[in-house]
């Protein structure tokens, strides 16, 4: 059985744990940076992405997280850790964890009381995913290498490059599970080519 991590940092953490075991897999909420070696693969939660930023370096995270994305193993950021999880932030100097060849803009959607949804057509999951967007971030460029799964008026709202997923909504927040399925047949993937 894939075992999947969700970082239990802050955020959304029980709605994924939900998702992912509706999917069939098994959830750990990761609270210890030693944990990172008992998981095929890692949610990153939606929450507020500067307060994750604090704890991840109050509890050691950064380096531990980055060497996860290093050794293959798949990672998927939704919100705020798309943010975590991207090379590049519009008016900031410095990235989190900076692994996703993309620049994100924080807030870009609005305040959250301009939070909504929204019917997305997102390649290789559905053409009627149902977004929740909250205060979110979203896709301003990607690299070359970096795939597009899915745009909102225009802006990028989900991309892939390899083993790494994120996206500007809260798939989470809604009983649709097939961007966590996604997710997780990319960790299938990535444990099958580690068997080889």
């Amino acid at each position: 059985m894939l075992k999947i991590g969700v970082l239990g940092l802050q955020g959304a953490v029980r709605e994924h744990v939900t998702s992912i075991e509706a999917c069939g897999a098994e959830a750990i909420v990761v609270k210890t940076p030693s944990q990172l070696d008992e998981i095929d693969g890692l949610i990153m939660p939606g929450g507020e992405s500067t307060t994750m930023r604090r704890l991840i370096d109050k509890y050691h995270f950064l380096d531990p997280l980055k060497d996860f994305a290093k050794q293959g193993k798949p990672l998927f950021g939704t919100c705020a850790g798309l943010i975590l999880l991207a090379k590049n932030i519009v008016g900031y100097d410095e990235s989190h964890i900076g692994v996703l060849d993309a620049t994100v803009e924080r807030n870009s959607f609005g305040r959250q009381r301009e939070s909504f949804e929204a019917e997305l057509n997102i390649t290789d999951v559905a053409d009627d995913f149902v977004g929740v967007f909250i205060r979110a971030p979203h896709i301003v460029e990607v690299g070359e290498d970096v795939e597009i799964l899915s745009k909102h008026n225009g802006r990028i709202v989900a991309a892939r490059q390899g083993h790494l997923l994120g996206c500007s909504f809260h798939p989470e927040l809604t009983n649709d599970h097939r961007m966590t399925q996604l997710f997780l047949n990319m960790v299938k993937e990535s444990k099958e080519k580690n068997y080889v």
